[in-house]
């Protein structure tokens, strides 16, 4: 009785670390899934990995036709991590892209500026001590007695410095980067000089009116000196990489052939595993050998069936994203259709949870452009009597189109955006529209009006 227990209880526990381990696999994108498969070969000697091969079938492994464990071992069967996609370019690497940083920019203009070998390395420790924005993150002070340079000299040498390009480099505030641009243009002086040296803060908060009452001028030319002042680049150095920009590597790509989408996974890269030959005649070994290559055959089926499954239910999952989101493909984003998981894991009979993970870092490569995969899932906003679903992306751009429209001298309020909304048959509240309106990037009336 208890060597039974103990028996199904082992069983269970094997079962439920397979589960664990198909999940995970579900979950990986391409790119993490070959560093599994790379993983998984070191570890469990019953697998061998080939080199991944380019096939252009992408309908050669289906879930209903998964080859059984028998002809693995009768046959050495080769478990094909075939390639949906047969054009030679899916199989690249992406190529990280050059980016000049800024520092290795401001380096090159020293270079040429300094010929002296003490103000050069003064120029040095300058360069390297600019944060991300081009501002200069170190008081210069601190900095002189850190490089052991006289701080005389340091301050001459940062005076050239913040002449280089891009304008308002080595800047050590907003205040003095906006200044340094303004001098570059020759439009430091009146109206804008008195924004910059004292109105910051009025600009922020949108008070055009306080800074014409403060400089005894008119709204008007207020105005025009805030329109300028807003021109100029709070963070000069943010146009630089300071790193290889990092490109998306899609794991599914939708094309249309002949006006039918094609779905094809992008997991070329991915090796080919398959049962290694030694070990289909365990029956030749002692029973404790037995044992154990029963286990690593055991853990290496389940892995291969694990990645079968995976493409199978990854493409079934997108082909119904495709269908329901034809509108969105061929016309653009303010066209996505309300879409839970529930509703593609009812179509395709699994469950809400395997959708999830089958989407989860996961990027599909559209007619239209690359996606993450759950973008196309959005909980339905509100749902009026008699009126249609609507979605954030909907809503998003219907106030953009407001906003761009409005007069800009009598801009639409949070609320008058709610009024026109609820017109359109999408009833928001007037928290939620003002957080689209924040997330677009628009201010708030009183800072968009014009005068």
């Amino acid at each position: 009785m208890e060597q039974a227990l103990s028996m199904n209880l082992t069983q269970h526990l094997a079962m439920t670390t397979q589960l664990q381990q198909a999940i995970h696999i579900l979950q990986l994108s391409a790119q993490d899934l070959r560093t599994e498969v790379e993983k998984a070969y070191l570890e469990n000697p019953a697998l061998e990995m080939d080199e991944p091969v380019h096939t252009a079938d992408s309908s050669v492994l289906r879930a209903d036709n998964l080859p059984a464990f028998s002809r693995y071992l009768d046959g050495g069967g080769t478990y094909e991590q075939g390639v949906y996609s047969g054009e030679a370019e899916a199989g690249q690497e992406p190529a990280a892209a050059a980016s000049l940083s800024l520092e290795d920019e401001l380096l090159a203009q020293a270079r040429l500026a300094f010929t002296a070998q003490p103000e050069l390395a003064a120029a040095m420790f300058i360069i390297g001590s600019l944060d991300s924005r081009g501002y200069l993150a170190v008081p210069l002070p601190e900095l002189a007695q850190a490089a052991h340079i006289a701080l005389p000299m340091m301050q001459r040498v940062l005076q050239r410095v913040q002449t280089f390009e891009p304008a308002g480099v080595a800047a050590t505030g907003l205040q003095e980067c906006l200044r340094l641009q303004a001098e570059r243009q020759g439009a430091y002086k009146g109206l804008v000089a008195a924004v910059l040296d004292r109105h910051l803060p009025d600009i922020a908060a949108g008070d055009l009116k306080a800074i014409a009452h403060a400089e005894h001028t008119t709204l008007k030319a207020v105005q025009r000196a805030v329109d300028f002042v807003r021109q100029l680049d709070p963070k000069p150095g943010r146009a630089y990489g300071g790193e290889p920009e990092v490109l998306l590597e899609p794991d599914v790509i939708v094309r249309r052939v002949d006006g039918e989408y094609r779905i094809t996974l992008q997991d070329n890269g991915v090796p080919q595993l398959h049962i290694a030959a030694a070990y289909r005649q365990a029956d030749q070994y002692d029973a404790a050998t037995q044992k154990y290559i029963n286990g690593r055959l055991r853990a290496a089926e389940w892995l291969i069936r694990s990645i079968a499954q995976r493409r199978e239910t990854i493409k079934k999952v997108v082909t119904e994203i495709v269908r329901r989101q034809r509108d969105f493909i061929e016309q653009g984003t303010g066209h996505l259709h309300a879409m839970t998981m529930q509703d593609v894991a009812a179509a395709i009979g699994v469950h809400e949870s395997t959708v999830s993970r089958a989407v989860a870092n996961k990027y599909v490569a559209l007619p239209n452009g690359l996606w993450p995969l759950r973008k196309f899932f959005t909980s339905n906003l509100a749902k009026q009597a008699g009126g249609g679903d609507f979605i954030a992306p909907q809503v998003k751009e219907a106030i953009e189109q407001l906003i761009q429209a409005e007069d800009k001298h009598h801009p639409l309020s949070d609320q008058k955006l709610c009024t026109m909304l609820a017109d359109k048959g999408m009833a928001l509240s007037r928290r939620t529209v003002m957080k689209y309106r924040e997330q677009l990037g628009f201010p708030s009336s009183t800072k968009r009006k014009r005068y």
